[in-house]
């Protein structure tokens, strides 16, 4: 049995850009609402408000190394760690967005651990999470989520 290989593209072959920018309006919109759902369910401790955007069968990679499927247990577990009154002060920042069919948006957004009330330090982390955003039936909904930490630069 031969052992399949993977062929490199050759360099003169054109590769597609995925992006429409007649549809950024479109785009930003739908990020813009996400990280309105976002921000405000972090602000009032409420994971339904967070989630409200989340398809039955997202799937979540956590900024733990977990790998989860489906609202109900995401829900669960945001419902738990939102309920502790420790959860940190942070703003979610929309960085790029990319469009690549009318019903998709895939979108960078960063979360940026804030000052603690009185000024000191943080005590959350940031991280720059990855959201793809799928349009069914007029509604935007998010497919998936994967999450990192940013670390300190050494």
């Amino acid at each position: 049995m031969q052992t399949p290989t993977m062929s490199t593209p050759r360099p003169s072959s054109p590769r597609p850009r995925l992006h429409q920018p007649d549809r950024d309006a479109q785009a930003d919109e739908a990020v813009r609402q996400l990280v309105e759902h976002l921000q405000v369910g972090l602000d009032r401790g409420d994971a339904d408000h967070y989630d409200r955007q989340f398809a039955a069968d997202v799937l979540w990679g956590s900024p733990y190394g977990m790998t989860l499927t489906g609202f109900e247990l995401l829900n669960s577990i945001h419902r738990a760690q939102l309920a502790r009154p420790t959860v940190a002060r942070s703003r979610y920042e929309p960085v790029q967005t990319l469009m690549p069919t009318p019903d998709v948006v895939i979108t960078h957004v960063r979360r940026r651990a804030l000052p603690d009330a009185d000024g000191t330090e943080p005590t959350g982390f940031s991280e720059m999470a990855m959201y793809v955003l799928v349009r069914r039936d007029g509604q935007w909904w998010l497919a998936a989520g994967q999450n990192t930490p940013i670390a300190n630069q050494p």
